[in-house]
């Protein structure tokens, strides 16, 4: 018995970036958000229950932009 592949469909998600990119700026001026006022700084004396593992910890610690 012989099978014959059907043809190929084009589905939507194989459009190119090329494409997404010229449908995403076309409907950024859609997608208006209203501006939202900063959050409102808290004192670290609130902040508590925060447990971070020693290894992340050490970790942000060597990172030069954090810790040194």
């Amino acid at each position: 018995m012989t099978t014959y592949p059907a043809p190929r469909e084009r589905h939507e998600s194989e459009l190119s970036l090329a494409q997404l990119c010229g449908d995403g700026a076309r409907m950024a001026p859609h997608w208006v958000s209203p501006v939202s006022p900063a959050p409102a700084p808290v004192s670290p004396a609130l902040i508590h229950g925060v447990v971070v593992p020693a290894a992340s910890a050490r970790l942000i610690a060597a990172t030069a932009e954090y810790g040194g």
